[in-house]
C-alpha cells in the first residue's frame, strides 16, 4: 500500500534493489579464472577437488575458514546510528 507520493508498489521494488546489489557484491567478490595450486596465504597444496569446484580459488580450506571468521566479526549488520535504542542513550 503506497501513501503519500510514492506509486504502487515502491517498498517492494526499493528491497528488490536492495537484494539485487547484495547480490551482485557477492558475485563480485566470488574468485574467478584459473585457481592457484598453492594456497596464497600459507603456501600449502590446494587439492585438485577443490580447484575444480571453485574456479579461481586463491586459498587452501583452513586458510579460508580463518578468512571468513575474520570478516564475520568485522562487518555486524546492524546500523546503530539509526536504531531507537542508541538515540535513547
Amino acid at each position: 500500500m503506497a501513501t503519500g507520493w510514492a506509486p504502487e508498489g515502491a517498498v517492494q521494488d526499493q528491497i528488490d534493489a536492495t537484494v539485487k546489489d547484495a547480490i551482485l557484491r557477492a558475485r563480485e567478490r566470488l574468485p574467478s579464472g584459473p585457481g592457484a595450486s598453492h594456497c596464497a596465504d600459507c603456501g600449502a597444496q590446494i587439492p585438485a577437488a577443490r580447484r575444480a569446484a571453485i574456479p579461481g580459488v586463491r586459498v587452501c580450506v583452513a586458510c579460508q575458514e580463518q578468512a571468513d571468521r575474520t570478516a564475520a566479526t568485522a562487518f555486524s549488520g546492524y546500523n546503530r546510528r539509526g536504531s531507537k535504542d542508541s538515540q535513547l542513550r
